[in-house]
């Protein structure tokens, strides 16, 4: 009996140890896409992809995202002349398979498995201070459906779990936005400055009012919904603060502090863990969704902290971390049950946009 489970051990020591995690990581200021393997101890960069059509300019590749079927990545350049655009690769080869045009500063991404539509918003950095859109595109044929328009400077975006309604943060006006994804209208905002709620029809929106013009104190910079309920959350980069937004009742229903400057959110597909990344202090911190308290926070490698991926087994966490002037970026892999920085590596200047990719045995 002791050696069949000696041998049971074994075996799924060795199914374990033998997976390999695949993800991709921006850098902004290098434009350039590292495809990374990480094999449950050390983390490798295994292809530098170049990107970008000027060569005499940075185009500022902002935005990441896999599709569904794993079978396409996404990518946002940010510049461009004047908009920015959309370039769609194929993870068989990492080449540009298409490319449209968006809007100004197009930022943060994703794919629904249900309408297959993909939803961009556009931050417009550079533009006046004035409520900006997200762009609707048909990844199939990279067409530009429709750009709806939410608030100033949207930036952290994403989807509910069943693909049905959009989610984003507008940092400058905040406010958070629920776009129905089969309508592509705004069903309702929430102004995140105030404990109760705004609840308004798309139809009587009135997007030169002054409310969405104020510059927001909260500054909310990601929104990321449950992966089981109702609930969304939204990191308020101004306030150094969690916001907890009830999406049935469409009220805030908890504010959490922080650290300085959270950034980024995602939650463990499992749904027990809220990751942070808080750009202020170069640091991780992890939340616990069942208690609403920060268990650790974790220095990263390097200073700003940016972007976060998850894997689908909820074991690991890559954060993808900025570095300053002429560092490499880095990416820092947080194991999620021992909570501890277990591997890093370097990719190109200003590690950004990061998406998980697959598991492979």
């Amino acid at each position: 009996m002791t050696r069949l489970l000696l041998f049971f051990l074994f075996v799924t020591f060795q199914v374990h140890a033998n997976k390999s995690y695949f993800l991709y990581v921006a850098a902004e200021s290098d434009d350039v896409v590292s495809l990374l393997k990480f094999d449950g101890s050390s983390i490798e960069e295994i292809n530098r992809i170049e990107v970008g059509i000027m060569p005499t300019e940075i185009e500022g590749p902002h935005g990441i995202t896999v599709d569904p079927s794993g079978d396409y990545w996404y990518l946002s350049l940010a510049h461009g002349s004047p908009f920015g655009s959309l370039v769609k690769y194929s993870t068989e080869t990492n080449k540009p398979v298409s490319k449209t045009t968006l809007g100004l500063f197009p930022a943060t991404m994703q794919v629904s498995t249900t309408t297959g539509f993909l939803y961009c918003v556009n931050f417009d950095l550079h533009g006046d201070m004035k409520p900006s859109t997200v762009s609707v595109v048909d990844p199939e044929l990279m067409i530009e459906i429709k750009q709806i328009t939410t608030g100033a400077m949207p930036h952290g975006s994403r989807l509910s779990p069943d693909g049905l309604f959009q989610y984003s943060v507008a940092m400058m006006s905040g406010e958070l936005f629920e776009i129905d994804g089969i309508s592509m209208e705004v069903n309702r905002k929430l102004n995140l400055e105030m404990m109760d709620h705004t609840h308004m029809n798309h139809s009587n929106m009135d997007h030169s009012s002054k409310v969405m013009m104020k510059h927001s104190s909260v500054k909310p910079t990601w929104v990321i919904p449950h992966p089981n309920n109702n609930y969304a959350y939204v990191a308020g980069n101004g306030s150094n603060e969690i916001i907890e937004v009830d999406l049935d009742s469409w009220k805030i229903t908890e504010r959490i502090k922080t650290g300085k400057g959270p950034y980024n959110v995602e939650i463990t597909p499992n749904g027990d863990k809220l990751i942070i990344t808080l750009k202020g202090e170069g640091s991780t911190a992890i939340l616990d969704l069942n208690d609403k308290k920060i268990i650790k926070t974790i220095k990263n490698t390097t200073s700003v902290s940016h972007g976060i991926a998850i894997s689908p087994d909820s074991k690991y966490a890559f954060i993808s971390v900025e570095g300053i002037g002429g560092e490499p970026g880095i990416v820092d892999v947080i194991d999620l049950e021992s909570l501890e920085l277990v591997s890093s590596v370097k990719v190109g200047k200003q590690a950004g946009g990061i998406a998980f990719w697959k598991i492979s045995d």
